[in-house]
């Protein structure tokens, strides 16, 4: 039977292990004989379903902090013998699963380098080696100038098959500015974005009455970040408490208990504003809203454009300019409404001009007003580029040997 491998670093937030969630989800769906298994950092790789055909590996997690570095999650270790430890797991991982497909999301050489023996043993294993990218990666110079530094660059031409770049191509092209041979710049295939839908099963927590009508769905995603752009829709609606739609706000699970606490004790106070705790079926709130506001996550973007609502981004451009990049694209082809987050200019958030571009909300077309060919074809793209290499998987698997 055919098998995936998926790895997902996931040093910070949501976005990667729940983006290879998706893609896991959707091969199996589409083969139905597969094996897929994740390798993910993410201390939340378990709280999401997966469907059966798909297990993950854990490996010790390791977190960015304020400034930039990374420490270990949860062992007491330095960080290079934590990362010498994930990377003995992912190789004997690979090594035991022996894959017929490896996908690694957005680090070519994964997180320092940890990747890079696991590299060369599914490379000499035969197995067909795919990287990841989404739409937007950083400002182009910045990310030429990071995987010249970090050996990404070496990795992705030494090591790789086959780039995919979820997302548009019409929308952004995120590897214009890396210098790759002209054979393997060929071989990027730009499958759109990735589709969400509403998870089954039932809710995973209670919402508030305010959600049973129309409402706003305020989300930033794992939510460490999130700080700015939640405070400045409280104050939104402390100033103009007539904001014609009321707001649900979903906290992210990385939001700190402090900052909870202190946000609580306000929507307390506000009649037309709720909030819920990590739900990790977002989906089924955000299909039910009558429009969002977010940051413009990679994630959230996507299920915006999914369940097509009208929405308004507030990105933050530290430490990279994803966020900011994205929305501006996404508001010139009249996806979104973007508006800059003041705090990032040096300046102070203004609760009317925010007040203001919540009740716009109610007027504001959705994003299929805009007609993208191929905007939301990811998924099903991705299970096609696969097929023959997935099909046609029979081959001869030698028993894994273990040393003494």
């Amino acid at each position: 039977m055919p098998r995936v491998l998926l790895y997902s670093h996931d040093t910070y937030g949501l976005g990667h292990i729940r983006r290879t969630r998706a893609i896991a989800n959707a091969l199996v769906a589409a083969y139905s004989d597969l094996s897929v298994l994740i390798i993910s950092g993410s201390p939340l790789a378990g709280a999401f379903n997966l469907a059966p055909g798909i297990d993950f590996v854990h490996v010790p997690g390791v977190e960015k902090g304020e400034g930039g570095g990374y420490a270990s999650a949860n062992l007491r270790m330095e960080l290079n013998q934590v990362t010498a430890l994930r990377e003995a797991l992912i190789r004997q991982t690979a090594e035991s699963f022996q894959p017929d497909v490896f996908i690694a999301d957005k680090e070519p050489g994964g997180f320092r380098g940890e990747l890079l023996p696991t590299l060369k043993v599914l490379k000499a294993m035969g197995t067909h080696r795919v990287i990841g990218i989404r739409d937007v990666l950083d400002d182009p110079e910045a990310i030429r100038s990071e995987w010249a530094e970090t050996g990404a660059l070496r990795a992705l031409t030494e090591f790789y098959d086959d780039i995919l770049v979820y997302g548009p191509e019409d929308f952004y092209r995120p590897l214009d500015s890396i210098p790759m041979p002209a054979e393997l710049r060929s071989r990027i295939v730009y499958t759109g974005y990735l589709r969400r839908s509403v998870p089954h099963g039932p809710p995973s927590i209670r919402y508030p009455k305010s959600a049973k009508g129309p409402y706003i769905l305020v989300t930033t995603g794992g939510g460490a970040d999130g700080y700015g752009l939640i405070d400045w829709v409280l104050s939104a609606y402390e100033a103009v408490p007539n904001i014609p739609l009321p707001a649900v706000i979903a906290f992210g699970p990385f939001l700190s208990t402090t900052q909870r606490r202190a946000f609580l004790e306000r929507i307390d106070k506000l009649p037309n504003v709720d909030a819920v705790n990590f739900d990790n079926k977002l989906e089924r709130a955000m299909s039910r809203a009558s429009a969002v506001v977010g940051m413009g996550g990679y994630n959230t973007f996507c299920e915006i454009l999914s369940f097509d609502k009208p929405a308004l981004i507030v990105p933050r451009s530290r430490p990279r300019l994803e966020q900011t990049i994205r929305a501006q694209r996404a508001e010139e082809l009249g996806l979104v409404r973007f508006l800059p987050d003041p705090l990032e200019m040096g300046g102070k958030p203004d609760p009317a001009i925010m007040a203001s571009a919540l009740s716009a909300l109610c007027r504001q077309s959705p994003p299929s007003a805009a007609t993208i060919p191929g905007l939301l074809d990811g998924l099903p793209r991705i299970a096609r580029h696969l097929a023959p290499t997935l099909v046609s998987s029979v081959r001869i698997r030698e028993p894994a040997i273990s040393g003494a």
